[in-house]
């Protein structure tokens, strides 16, 4: 995949579909199960017609190698990755989403960061035309799921076991890339992480200053940047991580080719102690004081920053190249075209300021299940996107139109429902 060439080049369109294989107790939950790609090869085709030239695509561990001394599933990668050569899109392989790893490596132990590499390796070899990887995708994210709240597989809910968990993912990324580049030196690493910004009451300013530090963990960690001295480096001290574990990542940079940010409308978030105001499932303790944690697009909305703000601080924090590798929103068709075209013109708004964002990532082609609870439940809900699932067939919304004209370099204003999105009003 090719990233270079500045901001002159035109703004690109990619594509992703959501395929988060996380596991809850004893169980995994698999979108591509779900949402039908895993049987559908010909969805490959319809990305194609998109015009879609870049596909972020899963390849993922638990799916393909579940269990111990076996061979992958060549068969379906193969069949798969033989389509989105023969249409000529280039994919961004994903071997770990929102994942913990196979039940005989799970991130709960060290064998996650041994043999997940290996797993690396063998797809590299397999296709060694691909040059585009993200080991995997939201290592904070997936480390605060699953060892901060206690939503995900192992159901921490510590500060150790956060700190534990992304640094055991951010280590496996390192290897995996490591590993990837012995088989393909110009493998590139499109690390995504979600990007919000945390606003709060005075009281409060604490622990939003805080958490906005702590959003930047995955990326300063595999940039190498959490030595003595930085910020969050008292934090693994504090919580119990040995120092040659963080140190391992210092020793090892492995700073991402592109920064992939992920961003949506909760992204950016309130704390509020009048939580009187807020339902109970919104509420929650620090130890120091009790607080509602709600969206700021509801609570404050003068105070939220959107997308080519967060995307400034990103760029000016990193200098790397930026891509937005998630623009989706739940809700009817025309909000949801409206969120993909403010988010192209937010990208655009960066580049125009010299911010050398390659392309927007419109997410979630066939759709999501069950994201309204975090996937923690088996509830049936489902979010259509740029395709919908009508008797298991794949029927275009009207987003395709949209995003086959920013896919194309076509006008596409003329497209776009008239008026603001709700989160503009």
């Amino acid at each position: 995949m090719d990233t270079s060439g500045g901001v002159a080049s035109p703004l690109a369109l990619w594509g992703g579909i959501e395929c988060t294989v996380n596991r809850v107790q004893n169980r995994y939950h698999d979108q591509l199960v779900r949402n039908g790609h895993h049987k559908r090869a010909d969805d490959i085709q319809h990305f194609a017609d998109l015009g879609l030239k870049t596909l972020r695509y899963p390849l993922l561990w638990e799916r393909l190698l579940p269990k111990l001394n076996q061979d992958p599933d060549w068969k379906w990668a193969d069949a798969r990755m033989h389509l989105l050569q023969q249409v000529g899109i280039q994919p961004v392989i994903g071997l770990v989403h929102h994942g913990c790893g196979p039940r005989y490596a799970t991130f709960k132990g060290e064998e996650f960061e041994r043999r997940m590499p290996d797993y690396a390796r063998q797809i590299a070899e397999r296709y060694p035309w691909v040059d585009a990887y993200t080991p995997i995708n939201e290592p904070l994210t997936t480390a605060r799921f699953s060892g901060l709240y206690g939503h995900w597989y192992p159901h921490g809910k510590s500060d150790r076991w956060f700190a534990t968990l992304l640094l055991r993912q951010c280590r496996a990324t390192v290897k995996a890339m490591q590993q990837i580049r012995q088989v393909r030196p110009d493998a590139q690493l499109i690390q995504t992480e979600d990007l919000g910004e945390v606003h709060s009451t005075p009281l409060l300013l604490y622990q939003a200053d805080w958490e906005n530090e702590r959003r930047w963990l995955s990326w300063d960690l595999l940039c190498g940047r959490v030595v003595p001295g930085h910020p969050m480096w008292r934090f693994f001290q504090r919580v119990g991580i040995p120092e040659r574990e963080v140190l391992y990542l210092a020793e090892n940079p492995c700073p991402p080719t592109v920064l992939g940010v992920n961003h949506y409308i909760t992204s950016e978030r309130y704390l509020d102690e009048n939580v009187v105001n807020y339902p109970p499932h919104l509420c929650g303790t620090n130890g120091r004081h009790h607080y509602a944690d709600t969206e700021v697009v509801r609570a404050a909305p003068d105070r939220r920053m959107g997308v080519a703000a967060l995307v400034t601080q990103a760029w000016e924090r990193y200098k790397i190249p930026i891509a937005i590798t998630e623009a989706h929103l739940g809700a009817a068709d025309e909000e949801r075209m409206r969120w993909l075209w403010y988010v192209w013109n937010q990208a655009l708004t960066c580049r125009n300021a010299g911010v050398d964002i390659k392309a927007v990532t419109v997410w979630a082609l066939l759709g999501s299940f069950d994201w309204h609870c975090l996937v923690t439940r088996r509830e049936g809900h489902y979010e259509p996107g740029v395709f919908t699932l009508k008797a298991g067939r794949l029927q275009p919304t009207q987003l395709a139109g949209l995003v086959q004209r920013l896919a194309t370099h076509q006008p596409a204003a003329c497209v776009v429902p008239e008026g603001a999105g709700w989160w503009e009003k």
